[in-house]
This record gives C-alpha cells, sequence and structure tokens, in this order.
C-alpha cells in the first residue's frame, strides 16, 4: 500500500475558537465547519439547517421543456423517455416515467443497450422510435454530444429534450431544450446536479406550472438520492438535500423495487451513502454491464412485489458474474502493467475484454498504481470502446481532448470519461494520453494525500462529537467524511480479523482504551510497524453497533510510526 502525504488542513484559530463558542460547538466540529468553508453562525446554520432548493426555471431551456411536456401530455402523444445505462440514467428515466406515466400521454422507457448499441442516442434507435410513433424524445444522461442523432430526429418528426450534466463544448445540438447545467450560458446557481437531480427539477417545474400529478414530488428523493450517490457529483448545496431526504426513503423502503433490491443484498439496517455506492449501485449497474439496463427502469417503477423480488434477485445473480468477470480481465491487465515501464498515464487494451467491466478495473487499477487510467475492450471489428478513471486534480476531460485526433469519439467528467477509438490508433493514443500525464506529474505533488480536517486528542472524541458530526450528513464526493489525527496512541492489541483487516485497541497516556479497525491493512508487521512503538493514526470516529451495544470505534484511513512526518 503506497503511504499517503497527510495533509492537515490549516484554519485561523481565533475563527475556530470563535465558531466553536458561537454554536457551542467542540472546536473539532468547528474545524470541519471551516474546513467546508463555513466561517460565521449564518452560514453554520444554513449548513445544518433545512436546505432550500434553487428555482427549476434557472435551468436551461425549462420552460421550453416543461411546455412542451405539457403539450405532449394533453395531446396524448407518444413520448419515450430514453436514458443511459448507468444508475444515474435508470433513475432519471425512472423518475420521468413515475411523475408523467398518469398525466395523460403514453409514456415508454428505452435503454440501449451496451455493447449492441453503446452510449447514449443512437441512429437505429431513433429510426425505430420514430416509426413506432414517438413524437418526443427525452433523454436522461446523454445527449449533450448526440448532434447527427438529433438532426436525424429532427428529421423524422420528433422534438428531443435533453437532460444531461456531462461537459458541453460551445456548440449545442438542435434539440429543443438542452439542459444541462455546464452550459456556458446556464445561470444555475448550482451546477452540481446529475441527471437524476435535473429530471427531478423538470418534475418540480412541471408542477409549478401546470399543477401536481398523482405521485408526490417527495417520493421521487430515493431514486434522486441513488443517482446522485452512484454518479460521485458532490454533495453539497441541495444535493445534500435530495441524498438526505432520498435515504431517509430507502432506509425504510418506500419503494417495493429497492425493498427487493435491499433484501437480495442483505441490508437490513439504516442505509448510508456507503449502503449505496459499496451494494445498491452495483446491483443496478449489473443490468447495464452484463444485461438490458430496462430492467433497473422496471425494478425501480413497478408495484408488484413478486416482480420486483424476480427482478432483484436476477440483478443480483448478474453482480456476481460482474465480480467473476472483473477478477478475470483485472488480473490480465495487471499483467499488462507489470510488463511496462510506467511513466505518466496508463493505458490498457485488449480484444475479448468485457466492455461492461472495463470502467470499474480502470478505477482498480487506477487506486492500485495512482496514475490516470483508460482501460479498452477491443471488439473483434478493430473498435476499441473503454472507461478512463483519474487522480485528483488530473482532468481526464480535458487530457481526452488533447488526444481528440486520435479518438473516433469521447465525453465525460473531469474525473469519469469513455473513448471509442480504432484499433491501430491505440499505441498512439497511449503515448500521447501517458506523455501528457507525465507533464502534468512532473507540476504537480503526485504523491496520494489524505487530507486531514485536525489533530485531536483522543478524550476529544466521544458521544457529542459524533451527535455534531453527525449534522453535516450525508457524507461523500464534496463533503467528505470527517479524518482527524491522533498522535502518540499506544498498541494494546492488535490482530488481524477476516483475513486481512487490522483489528487495534489503543490508547493515548491515561485515556480510555478505543477500539480500532483498518480495513484491508492486514498487520502492524505488514506495514513495516510494531506494536510495541507509538504510533499516529489518520480516523474516522463512528459508532459501531455489537451485540446490542454502541461504542465508539475508530475507522482508520491510514497509519504510521510516530513521530514519523
Amino acid at each position: 500500500m503506497q503511504s499517503k502525504l497527510w495533509v492537515i488542513r490549516e484554519v485561523d484559530p481565533i475563527q475556530r475558537g470563535q465558531l466553536s463558542r458561537d454554536l457551542s460547538i467542540s472546536s473539532a466540529t468547528a474545524a470541519l465547519l471551516l474546513n467546508r468553508g463555513v466561517t460565521n453562525v449564518d452560514q453554520a446554520n444554513a449548513w445544518m439547517s433545512p436546505i432550500q432548493t434553487h428555482d427549476p426555471f434557472l435551468i436551461p431551456d425549462m420552460d421550453r421543456a416543461v411546455d412542451r411536456l405539457h403539450r405532449a401530455m394533453r395531446c396524448h402523444e407518444q413520448v419515450c423517455f430514453y436514458g443511459d445505462y448507468d444508475v444515474d440514467g435508470m433513475s432519471a428515466t425512472s423518475i420521468y416515467l413515475s411523475f408523467f406515466r398518469t398525466l395523460g400521454a403514453q409514456v415508454r422507457a428505452y435503454v440501449p443497450h451496451r455493447l449492441r448499441e453503446g452510449y447514449g442516442l443512437n441512429e437505429s434507435a431513433v429510426r425505430t422510435l420514430a416509426k413506432e410513433g414517438v413524437t418526443l424524445l427525452v433523454t436522461s444522461d446523454c445527449g449533450t454530444t448526440s448532434h447527427h442523432e438529433i438532426r436525424l430526429a429532427n428529421q423524422l418528426g420528433l422534438d428531443v429534450i435533453v437532460t444531461d450534466h456531462h461537459q458541453t463544448e460551445a456548440d449545442m445540438p438542435t434539440a429543443l431544450a438542452v439542459m444541462n447545467p455546464h452550459r456556458q450560458d446556464a445561470h444555475y446557481p448550482f451546477h452540481g446536479l446529475c441527471s437524476g437531480g435535473l429530471a427531478y427539477k423538470v418534475a418540480q417545474a412541471y408542477e409549478s406550472k401546470y399543477g401536481s400529478g398523482s405521485v408526490p414530488l417527495e417520493s421521487l428523493l430515493d431514486l434522486v438520492a441513488l443517482a446522485t450517490i452512484a454518479d460521485v457529483v458532490p454533495l453539497q448545496d441541495e444535493n445534500r438535500l435530495f441524498v438526505r431526504e432520498g435515504l431517509a426513503q430507502i432506509s425504510r423502503g418506500a419503494r417495493c423495487g429497492v425493498r427487493a433490491l435491499k433484501q437480495v443484498a442483505g441490508i437490513s439496517r439504516e442505509c448510508t451513502t456507503e449502503t449505496i455506492a459499496f451494494k445498491i449501485g452495483p446491483r443496478l449497474n449489473a443490468a447495464g454491464r452484463l444485461d438490458e439496463a430496462i430492467k433497473g427502469v422496471r425494478l425501480l417503477t413497478t408495484e408488484s412485489e413478486r416482480e420486483a423480488h424476480t427482478l432483484a434477485e436476477d440483478l443480483d445473480r448478474l453482480n456476481q458474474a460482474r465480480r467473476d468477470l472483473e477478477g478475470v480481465i483485472l488480473e490480465e491487465a495487471l499483467a499488462q502493467v507489470e510488463s511496462q515501464q510506467l511513466s505518466g498515464g496508463i493505458v490498457l487494451y485488449a480484444r475479448g475484454w468485457h466492455l461492461g467491466v472495463v470502467g470499474i478495473v480502470a478505477a482498480r487499477i487506477m487506486e492500485r498504481f495512482h496514475r490516470p487510467t483508460v482501460v479498452i475492450a477491443v471488439n473483434n471489428d478493430g473498435i476499441g470502446k473503454g472507461s478512463a478513471r483519474t487522480v485528483p486534480g488530473f482532468d481526464l476531460y480535458q487530457a481526452l481532448a488533447g488526444c481528440r485526433d486520435l479518438l473516433v469519439a469521447f465525453g465525460g467528467h473531469p474525473s469519469a470519461a469513455g473513448v471509442t477509438i480504432q484499433e491501430a490508433q491505440l499505441p498512439a493514443f497511449a503515448d500521447r494520453f501517458s506523455t501528457i500525464a507525465e507533464k502534468w506529474a512532473r507540476d504537480t505533488q503526485n504523491t496520494p494525500v489524505l487530507h486531514v480536517d485536525s489533530e485531536v486528542r483522543l478524550n476529544e472524541i466521544t458521544l457529542t462529537l459524533l451527535r455534531e458530526i453527525g449534522t453535516l450528513h450525508p457524507f461523500g464526493a464534496g463533503n467528505p467524511e470527517p479524518t482527524f489525527v491522533v498522535r502518540d496512541l499506544n498498541v494494546l492489541n492488535a490482530r488481524v480479523v477476516g483475513e486481512k483487516h487490522l483489528k487495534m485497541t489503543v490508547r493515548q497516556g491515561g485515556s480510555m482504551p478505543f477500539d480500532s479497525i483498518g480495513f484491508g491493512m492486514k498487520s502492524l508487521e505488514d506495514r513495516g510497524l510494531s506494536r510495541h512503538r507509538p504510533i499516529d493514526v489518520a480516523c474516522t470516529p463512528e459508532l459501531n453497533h455489537w451485540n446490542g451495544y454502541d461504542r465508539i470505534q475508530l475507522r482508520i484511513r491510514d497509519i504510521r510510526a510516530a513521530g514519523c512526518e
């Protein structure tokens, strides 16, 4: 495991003390707020109080979109909600279906097959939908770059509304409406909405202008939470409200499809962002990776317990198959890495790799080697399609833009992207991408960094602190879990549990002993440490529920010998 550079965020001690006194909170919690840009009582109250949502009509083209949707409802047109095959696309499509299916139009969903059709709008699907009588096409999580397909749709008599949050170029497609917060002319105050969040804002705008349907808006927030967490958009601004309220619905099983998914995943306790990211999200994504993503939409919109149970079991089987396939490809990818001389970025490719898991493999490689990584599956026609993942600070979208002459197509975000490329161009692309990443690494600090909120004494970690931290939930991208450094800990005992997890009991001076767990850290000796010498830990404090009791536990983020800066 590569050692990390601990960077303790600096805060003004005068501000920290003032905020602590004004809010009657601990010094540690005051540091957390300051690290999130909260510098006074009003900002703190806004952060910890119910969040107000923004006017949806500030999103570009919103008026035009809801007017066209209303006409479609009033005239009983055929409307198709066309979504991407990931959790965000499925959730956004499900929001549209759930809200509009009782308002008068004939609504349906379409999700392209990852292998047969690929990402986004495709010409064949547009022609088929037009032939079947669809007159309004509404995209979710795609469409911003679909210039050709939208022109074709217009020629065939379809109006197109784009709901997307991918990076945009200067030229917009010829759609009736392009609702993307990243548009250069966008004035919406928050740019962090995913497509599920945007679909919710469309429903919100429609209800505001034309009245409510049979589905309460708040009942859709579980779908918004799924999309927001799975797509790793920042948990800031109104996303925090969406996720907080949505997690409460998911925890109590308000939607029968989500209840069934929780059951097959063995989830019985309250759901957190980690529950979505590591248990529910992967099972939904498995449908789009290895089979038909429309199964995910059916699961999220069904009102039949029997259908929900059948679909959830199917997705659970697909997820296990995905894990098996991922393991095989990861092993082959690692063999390629070992045969190369690493310099900047990593580009791996092979025929026979499954397109549905290359994104996960890219993430695994990136985490292991801390380098921007692209993993590409090449089909029998010599066309490579792949996914890219990156380290903090390296903008994938701009890096791929620097390789655009070698690519058939690319798109995505600064932190995750997709590429299409001719097999013959792969060596040149690998060289150029690696060079771009190498230059960036020379110009920046490329050691893995662990950002720490503050240094605390062990006796400062109390139930009161945990309750204060709870007001900052939910945690995720843009609002990371609190991380504290505790120094000079004596190890009372240490052992490995579950084959690779480090379990310790530690004490600082004469403090009470604290349990701690370091997932995947193996033994102290494996990390070059001794249980007989003091250690420093970077950790996140949490409540551990065990045998009917709640105890404070330190979840270790990193560990090193005391005094080893």
